[in-house]
């Protein structure tokens, strides 16, 4: 296991042509989601806290990313060398919370897909009061939301974790198993350009949602935990 302080990233990070990166964390995840992944190395990268309401612990095959307000020091000393999953284990987690004040969500896996060209067939609606919706205010900034035609499917896209480009549906019960939900998602990457991602997080439980993603085009790249202020 090796921990690479903030400043001394595992690889390089690459960014589009004219794109600014504000933090490393959000190069790495829209590199991942390029196709173009760390290197399975057994690395812990630990970065500073990101901007936005969340800093995570984030993996991938064999590599880590810690970004929050821990000194790299103090993760070596919590994690075996032995144990690539360590960095995911609910006692590194627990340490990890409690050293920043914060603590852990769920694990969820995390998906990403580009964007497609056409108009969504999405209409903005304002002051919003679904369920999705108010979840989504307590993570994410910049929030829109979104209603398919007959209002049976709500979107919610704003801005996450390191300031990406984050997107959830919600499809009212009794319109379900009727594709709404991949619809909704499909015309949600009409939202942003061809050259942008969008990102979503899904519970591993949760093989109802994982399958809609799915077929709408994400693909899975890692998993994360967040660590939410307040």
């Amino acid at each position: 296991l090796v921990v690479h302080p903030p400043g001394r990233p595992a690889r390089p990070h690459s960014t589009a042509a004219g794109r600014v990166t504000p933090h490393p964390l959000a190069a790495l995840l829209e590199d991942a989601a390029r196709g173009d992944f760390p290197e399975p190395d057994g690395a812990v990268e630990v970065l500073p806290a990101p901007p936005g309401r969340c800093m995570a612990v984030v993996g991938f095959t064999a590599h880590h990313v810690v970004a929050a307000d821990v000194a790299p020091e103090w993760v070596s000393a919590q994690l075996p060398e032995d144990d690539l999953s360590a960095p995911m284990s609910a006692s590194f987690l627990m340490a990890v919370g409690e050293r920043i004040g914060r603590r852990p969500g769920s694990l969820d896996v995390v998906l990403a897909a580009n964007g497609v060209p056409g108009e969504p067939e999405l209409s903005e609606v304002a002051g919003a009061e679904h369920a999705r919706v108010i979840r989504a205010h307590r993570y994410r900034s910049d929030v829109r939301v979104y209603e398919d035609d007959d209002g049976a499917a709500v979107v919610v896209v704003g801005r996450g974790l390191a300031l990406r480009r984050e997107v959830a549906v919600e499809v009212d019960p009794a319109a379900r198993n009727r594709g709404l939900g991949t619809q909704a998602l499909f015309n949600a990457r009409r939202l942003v350009g061809e050259d942008d991602v969008l990102f979503a997080q899904v519970a591993p439980g949760n093989a109802a949602s994982l399958r809609i993603f799915l077929t709408a085009g994400f693909e899975p790249i890692g998993c994360e935990v967040l660590f939410l202020d307040g």
